[in-house]
């Protein structure tokens, strides 16, 4: 097995002890340069020189999203700002956005942090990487492109939109890895055949897909519409951008690259650290960061962590595919509900296209959860018989799953709105 980097094929000790003085250095810094983490610290008892040991980890205060956007734009920030070579910022649609820089140092990490992300999704110098994601503020066009550059591979800038000059230039340039979300994979898929292109003309061999929650049953969609290996990158700006984990060929979890990032798994409710493949919230502390680093930082992603060793000879943990996030689940009449349980039942049912929503709304003090998803082409044309046997069999596997009833709306091809981006899934109607 190639590792970009031989840090991925230490031994737990060795890599327990670079942790550790890493994670030293980062708190002492943070205490010194940052007033926000200064009072934190102290209120939780902490000064310089405190962390003796990974185990003191839990007792550190955890770091929110709010903390960034009451601390905007560079409050958190632990350089001087000559010091910061890039500023990225999510897009604020919820509130003010979240700002975080990047020294030149910091630059260098995440390309090699991309770099092995890339090698680990079976990525070598001779390929042609097709970035799909979007450029600007968001971290994940120019993360990829990097890391991309790093390796020594070739970088295809196409960023988002206009899919079918992206398909044309997947054909003329020979595009041999695909970086976007799995809903626009699909889409790309959908638009090859619209333009009577065919596999054997494009070269893709891998993807690399994140952003946005996924299913197994997407996965083999994608794999099988594209013949590519689909691996699942996981990133978020506020740690690095995307790198902090990938799966590797194994696809049996995402290895964390311990030497950057500490990940726990936490109860959301009372914050207590989850043992080892217990499913809980994700929280990662950055020890390789100089220009923003955040002390355990609450992700509200759902996932559960794995120490088991990997075939592919990687030590670093693993981190189960995220299955949905705290903050996006939907709790209908009791029930917590997430988009990814929805979408793994729909994409076990013949007949339907890799497409829908979740429309929420309260009637008559009542939450009605209704599920709209396209049919085939094919299915779409058949006689009102079977549509409805279809309505009611999705209907019926949707109620058995989840343990709460839905309504369900079949939609005509290519009627539910694509995203260049992360998908809509959810739209709640409900005034809470």
């Amino acid at each position: 097995m190639d590792y970009f980097n031989p840090v991925e094929a230490w031994e737990r000790e060795r890599l327990d002890d670079l942790k550790l003085q890493r994670l030293r250095a980062t708190v002492d810094r943070l205490y010194e340069a940052v007033p926000f983490y200064r009072e934190r610290l102290d209120e939780a008892g902490f000064e310089p020189g405190d962390v003796k040991s990974l185990e003191d980890l839990e007792r550190l205060p955890f770091t929110y999203k709010d903390d960034l956007r009451d601390n905007y734009p560079f409050g958190l920030f632990a350089v001087p700002m000559r010091d910061i070579v890039r500023v990225h910022a999510s897009s604020g649609t919820t509130g003010k956005s979240t700002v975080v820089g990047y020294t030149a140092d910091d630059i260098q990490v995440w390309a090699d942090l991309v770099a092995r992300t890339i090698v680990a999704a079976g990525g070598t110098a001779d390929d042609v990487v097709h970035v799909s994601y979007g450029y600007g503020l968001f971290t994940g066009g120019l993360g990829l492109h990097y890391g991309v550059e790093k390796m020594g591979a070739t970088a295809l800038p196409m960023s988002g939109g206009n899919t079918k000059r992206q398909v044309r230039m997947m054909v003329d340039f020979g595009s041999t890895i695909l970086c976007c979300t799995p809903s626009y994979a699909l889409n790309i898929a959908e638009v090859m055949i619209e333009m009577g292109v065919g596999r054997s003309q494009v070269k893709l061999k891998s993807g690399i897909l994140g952003a946005e929650p996924w299913s197994d049953e997407m996965r083999r969609q994608i794999e099988e519409e594209l013949a590519i290996s689909a691996h699942d990158i996981y990133g978020l700006s506020e740690v690095v951008g995307p790198g902090v984990s990938i799966e590797c060929s194994e696809k049996n979890g995402l290895h964390v690259f311990e030497d950057s990032f500490i990940p726990e798994v936490i109860d959301p409710e009372s914050g207590r650290v989850l043992p080892p493949g217990e499913r809980g919230e994700l929280v990662f502390t950055n020890i390789n960061k100089e220009g923003l680093a955040l002390i355990r930082y609450r992700t509200r992603d759902i996932s559960r962590l794995f120490h088991e060793p990997c075939p592919c000879g990687r030590t670093h943990v693993r981190m189960e595919r995220i299955t949905g996030r705290t903050d996006d689940m939907l709790i209908i009449r009791g029930v917590n509900v997430f988009p990814s349980q929805v979408e793994m039942v729909l994409m076990q049912v013949p007949g339907l296209a890799p497409h829908y929503q979740l429309v929420v709304d309260r009637v008559e003090n009542l939450d009605v959860l209704e599920v709209q998803v396209e049919v085939s082409p094919e299915m779409f044309s058949d006689e009102i018989k079977r549509l409805e046997e279809l309505e009611k069999r999705i209907r019926d596997e949707v109620q058995s799953y989840l343990g709460v009833s839905v309504r369900v709306r079949l939609m005509e091809p290519r009627s539910i709105q694509r995203s260049e981006g992360k998908a809509i899934r959810v739209i709640d109607k409900r005034k809470i």
